[in-house]
């Protein structure tokens, strides 16, 4: 990953507080390089480095990071397994989770979005897209590349589903269903905006209105409720 681009500060003073990055990765020149990148970054600032899932996850809870930038191959406890904890710790409420790995793997990334992970991003990213990445992130969306979106899509189309709905989809209204679907299928809020004749700012409070009934952290976990409540249909009209 390049850290090269001498554009990368050169934006606006934002007097906002900085994101706060906590850094997981077990090869040291990567760590100390994201580090440099991100600390040279307005509006985005290191909190912690850790080398190992465990160290990642007691870091967490001491830091309450914005965004938890996590490697998945480490000694000690894998970045999936991390990313479950901090998910589900309620001292680390508001914490989000922003794999970064170099292996795209199918079961990489099915494991981390339903552990709780809110993005899945290769490290052969280049600097500018891991910063826009953290930004996403941060800001409470869920980073899904096209790919890993179509084949979350294929992968839960394929698979068996549940008989009973996703819990609260019964108290979904119809627009928030015709929402859901649209995140389903891997639009962004100016698309489904866009897609319904709707403002974007009204699209914003609909996902707000689902992401608490259906008990979601985030968006990549609407796009999992989506499938599971049997709301998208294939190219043959399959559920």
């Amino acid at each position: 990953m390049s850290i090269d681009d001498t554009s990368i500060g050169a934006a606006p003073h934002d007097p906002s507080p900085p994101v706060r990055v906590l850094l997981v990765e077990d090869q040291v020149l990567i760590r100390d390089s994201l580090k440099v990148l991100i600390d040279a970054t307005p509006g985005l600032a290191a909190v912690g480095e850790a080398g190992t899932g465990a160290e990642a996850v007691l870091l967490a809870r001491r830091h309450r990071p914005d965004v938890v930038l996590m490697d998945v191959r480490m000694p000690d406890m894998d970045g999936i397994e991390a990313t479950r904890r901090i998910c589900a710790d309620p001292a680390c409420a508001g914490v989000r989770v922003l794999i970064l790995t170099t292996f795209d793997l199918d079961e990489y990334v099915y494991a981390s979005l339903r552990a709780g992970a809110s993005g899945f991003l290769l490290k052969s990213a280049t600097a500018a897209e891991l910063l826009a990445a953290v930004r996403v992130v941060a800001s409470g969306e869920a980073l899904l590349a096209p790919t890993v979106t179509r084949r979350l899509i294929a992968d839960l189309l394929r698979g068996p589903h549940p008989t009973q709905g996703v819990r609260g989809l019964d108290d979904v209204t119809p627009r928030e269903r015709e929402v859901l679907t649209l995140v389903g299928r891997g639009m962004s809020n100016a698309e489904i905006a866009e897609h319904l004749h709707l403002t974007v700012g009204t699209v914003k409070t609909h996902i707000g209105r689902l992401l608490a009934k259906l008990q979601a952290r985030d968006r990549a976990q609407l796009v999992i409720a989506a499938y599971e409540g049997g709301l998208i249909v294939d190219a043959d009209g399959h559920r």
